[in-house]
């Protein structure tokens, strides 16, 4: 794959960093949360995230980068024990599942080391590795399955189902169930 330079994300910056600590600070306070207090907890998501739309649940713990990249729809439920690396747009439509231990991963690394290294990182004031990041999608009426992992880059179609521990590296189109690692269809359906 070939990068340039704007494809790499600014990962150690003060005010990344900073944007970071605040997302900590909320998913803590969130976990912390009576599970009675519809509108603390609401008033924290609203805070953490982007967008969110009416009629949300997200069980704790729940843990994101930045927050801010999140854009929720109406009526989503998110289990236990998820995590969106949001270091670049995370969208989910409306009417989605999202069973416990999913992972959603915007960004990742070049894999070859000369692209994912960075010489003289530290006259730089940068990391030693390079970061690039590409959006996420769920489209409406999905259902992503316990375990599974959506990698950077990934659409998943309109009223489809991804099995679970499934991992998604390629786009998944509407109305199918794909399972498995790497995630293929296994069954479309109007």
């Amino acid at each position: 794959m070939y990068y340039e330079a704007s494809d790499f994300l600014a990962t150690a910056d003060p005010d990344t960093l900073c944007q970071i600590a605040r997302t900590r600070e909320l998913t803590r306070e969130y976990f912390h949360c009576s599970y009675h207090d519809a509108q603390k907890k609401r008033a924290i998501l609203q805070e953490l995230f982007g967008g969110i739309g009416e009629n949300v649940c997200i069980d704790t713990p729940f843990h994101c980068d930045h927050g801010k990249n999140i854009f929720l729809g109406n009526d989503i439920i998110i289990g236990m024990n998820c995590t969106f690396v949001d270091n670049s747009r995370i969208r989910i439509g409306n009417r989605v599942l999202i069973a416990s231990n999913v992972q959603l991963y915007t960004s990742s690394h070049p894999i070859l080391p000369q692209e994912r290294l960075v010489p003289d990182w530290k006259e730089k004031n940068t990391t030693f590795f390079r970061t690039y990041a590409r959006p996420i999608e769920i489209k409406d009426n999905a259902w992503i399955g316990g375990g599974s992992i959506l990698l950077a880059g990934v659409t998943i179609g309109e009223n489809s189902v991804i099995g679970a521990g499934s991992v998604v590296n390629r786009s998944i189109p509407a109305n199918c169930v794909a399972v498995g690692n790497p995630c293929k269809v296994v069954r479309r359906f109007t």
